[in-house]
């Protein structure tokens, strides 16, 4: 069985290994794979990983030896799913390998904004405290999180880790989902989204990008916000009117942003958020803790063998 996987890089830069995958055929691995590479690394194999790498209905269509796409991520828009299905291929994802990784994300970016240990690190460093006249100085307000509320718009796995973290805090629980379901272990109240948008101190999104949920935060919802409110987003971010939410940060309508996500990653220099007062942005690493990253090699193995024995799991289409 012939195993290729086309963007293994930022799933295993060097610090893991592929044994599990390995170990189900003969496997070659390449850190990263252009468009125009795509269809020769493929050709061959029966089983393709891809994370990134696009499968678009021509380059199915052009591999016949290929029985299997396993896509090493939870989101599959990559892969025209209708092509697949019409030539019988299997296409799989990995759902739910990193709640715990996003949700402590989350908290990292609240964090930041409620006692700015990066930026009072580096004043320290620069002499700041050395030359003070008192004992201690800050240069932010400290805020603590005990009592503020936390508005989830979206509640599924990752959603109800971040609200289990939230109430360790002392925090205030609040969420919109489509599909509301019982949550027994964890006081959460699902309200409507203009009370989210309303009654929020942080907002933090987890809902999937849909039609619907397409630039959810843009300047019609961010006016309903507190002008203390936080935004968060470790989701897609697609889900961001990016110009809008740039304009709100920068004449104060909302007080900060910390995003994990944009809408064209690598994001030019020229986007708006880039410079955008208060607003905290990471590269795209929320998932990519190193348990997070050893669950995904192990699923995306356990995905294989499953349908080498022919009973696939995590089929998406």
């Amino acid at each position: 069985m012939k195993i290729t996987i086309l963007d293994g890089y930022t799933i295993n830069p060097g610090d893991l290994n592929w044994e599990p995958i390995e170990f189900l055929g003969t496997c070659t691995v390449y850190d990263r794979t252009a468009p125009e590479e795509t269809y020769e690394r493929s050709k061959d194999a029966e089983i393709v990983i891809t994370s990134k790498v696009v499968f678009d209905r021509d380059l199915i269509l052009r591999l016949p030896e290929l029985r299997y796409i396993g896509v090493i991520a939870t989101g599959y828009n990559v892969i025209d799913l209708a092509a697949a299905k019409e030539r019988n291929v299997v296409v799989t994802n990995i759902p739910d390998y990193c709640a715990s990784s996003v949700a402590q994300m989350v908290f990292a970016h609240i964090l930041e904004f409620a006692r700015h240990v990066g930026h009072h690190d580096r004043t320290v460093k620069e002499g700041k405290w050395a030359s003070s006249k008192d004992f201690c100085y800050w240069d932010y307000p400290q805020m603590e999180l005990e009592g503020k509320t936390l508005g989830l718009l979206g509640c599924g796995k990752i959603g109800r880790e971040t609200a289990r973290i939230a109430l360790g805090f002392g925090m205030k629980v609040i969420a919109y989902d489509l599909y509301p379901v019982s949550l027994d272990d964890l006081v959460i109240e699902f309200v409507d989204l203009d009370t989210i948008f309303s009654e929020s101190e942080i907002i933090s999104l987890h809902c999937p990008l849909t039609p619907d949920t397409k630039g959810i935060i843009r300047t019609e919802n961010l006016s309903k916000m507190k002008p203390s409110a936080l935004l968060i987003n470790t989701a897609r971010g697609p889900l961001v009117n990016e110009e809008d939410l740039a304009l709100a940060l920068n004449t104060g309508v909302i007080a900060g942003a910390g995003l994990d996500v944009m809408n064209v990653e690598p994001p030019p220099p020229e986007n708006p958020l880039v410079g955008a007062r208060n607003c905290h942005i990471t590269p795209h690493i929320a998932w990519a803790s190193l348990e997070s990253r050893v669950r995904l090699i192990q699923m995306t193995a356990d995905n294989i063998r499953a349908f080498l024995d022919g009973n696939p799991v995590n089929v998406v289409n």
